[in-house]
């Protein structure tokens, strides 16, 4: 089964458990996440199924929107509500005004550190299975882009907000940072993932929804709406035999874009092709 499916992944289940249920669902064993959550989180979970598992690369940049809460007064050893607090738990006197200031600076390109607690990998090693041995944790900081970071209230200890960040960017981290930065510590008490690139809750179906189907292909957008920066180009015979086979190939369909995706008939996704000059395109990928 090829085909893509935005899950609501509930809390208390890691992504690579969600693939499990969908295999078993589905009964179609290549499936693939595009975005880890972490198994406190919920929301969006975009998977990849069958031979457009070979698509992710193409959804490596999406940006990501996520609410949640965070709660100040102790930071934790993973940056979240699943840790150890890291110090004596305080209920510090904060007002709205006070941790809108201090997110300001979390704007725009910002130099973050990744949790300990995080799939990165120290020569081939997740962190933190380091991190659980009580290994020392030697990670890099990376530069992500905050597209948005909004506070939106404060009710006692705990702040609700709205952030829009680019891929890679650990919202826990931010969390942490916050509250460094507050001087009384801090970690996400919770976090739901509502938009991931493309895809949003509106589109997403619970696994129990999912299971309830005839067939998975029901909850599965049309194949020409996904990657929708590459425009959809139906081929020829003549033109998908080459291509099929790796050679270049003239589309009929004239497009001015330099990359595009291009079906037999209208849903049979069957490459990903550049333009090499005109209308003559060389196969990127080969799906079918």
């Amino acid at each position: 089964m090829n085909g893509l499916l935005v899950i609501d992944k509930p809390g208390g289940m890691t992504s690579h458990d969600v693939v499990s249920r969908v295999r078993r669902i589905t009964g179609e064993r290549s499936v693939g996440h595009l975005g880890t959550l972490d198994p406190m989180a919920t929301g969006v979970l975009p998977l990849l199924l069958g031979k457009y598992t070979r698509l992710a690369q193409f959804f490596s940049t999406a940006e990501k929107t996520y609410t949640g809460s965070i709660r100040f007064g102790f930071a934790t050893d993973t940056y979240d509500a699943e840790g150890v607090p890291a110090g004596p738990i305080t209920n510090p006197l904060l007002t709205l005004d006070q941790i809108r200031s201090a997110a300001l600076p979390f704007h725009g390109d910002v130099e973050q550190m990744p949790p300990a607690f995080s799939a990165k990998k120290i020569n081939g090693t997740p962190a933190y299975k380091l991190a659980r041995q009580g290994q020392p944790v030697e990670l890099k900081p990376k530069t992500i882009h905050i597209h948005e970071f909004l506070i939106e209230a404060l009710d006692g200890e705990t702040a609700t907000f709205l952030m829009k960040v680019s891929a890679g960017g650990y919202v826990r981290s931010v969390a942490h940072d916050l509250g460094q930065s507050l001087g009384c510590g801090a970690h996400l008490s919770s976090l739901r993932r509502t938009q991931a690139g493309p895809f949003a809750l509106q589109h997403a179906h619970t696994l129990d929804q999912l299971a309830a189907l005839t067939s998975a292909a029901e909850a599965m957008p049309h194949p020409r709406t996904l990657l929708p920066e590459l425009p959809a180009v139906t081929a020829d015979t003549a033109a998908l035999g080459r291509l099929r086979n790796g050679a270049q190939a003239n589309l009929a369909e004239f497009s001015d874009s330099s990359r595009v995706k291009v079906f037999a008939g209208q849903c049979e996704l069957v490459a990903i092709a550049r333009r090499v000059a005109g209308t003559l395109f060389q196969p990127e990928m080969i799906l079918g």
